[in-house]
């Protein structure tokens, strides 16, 4: 059986820092995609990060691109987000999820199959 078992996030200022986890269980992360999503209310889900190949490629939302960062640690298969410098707009439930190995875009949240029970991240101003 899958599972991602998310942790972390909780409420912040604006300019304040949080680092979610995602622990994983019954695949192993090194040969999957992982990615972080987010959605706010009345908004759709929306691509925050993703990475692969032993964490060694990432990718980054236009709006969190040199906020956050993406990781990984293969030994403990789990993987984290290190959100910097947040903004009342990063407000949203943020959940992990895992697909396939395979060639095609990243941000493509029908493409993943398993999925973290979400985490909720709100930034006050």
């Amino acid at each position: 059986q899958v599972k991602l078992v998310q942790s972390g996030g909780g409420s912040v200022q604006a300019g304040g820092s949080l680092r979610l986890s995602c622990a994983v269980s019954g695949i192993t992360i090194s040969n999957r995609y992982m990615a972080w999503f987010r959605q706010a209310p009345g908004k759709e889900r929306e691509a925050v990060a993703g990475i692969h190949t032993y964490g060694i490629t990432t990718y980054y939302g236009d709006s969190v691109k040199g906020r956050f960062t993406i990781s990984q640690d293969n030994a403990k298969n789990t993987i984290y987000l290190q959100m910097n410098s947040l903004k009342p707009e990063d407000t949203a439930m943020y959940y992990c999820a895992a697909r396939g190995l395979y060639p095609s875009t990243w941000y493509t949240a029908s493409l993943y199959n398993y999925w973290g029970q979400g985490t909720q991240v709100t930034v006050s101003s």
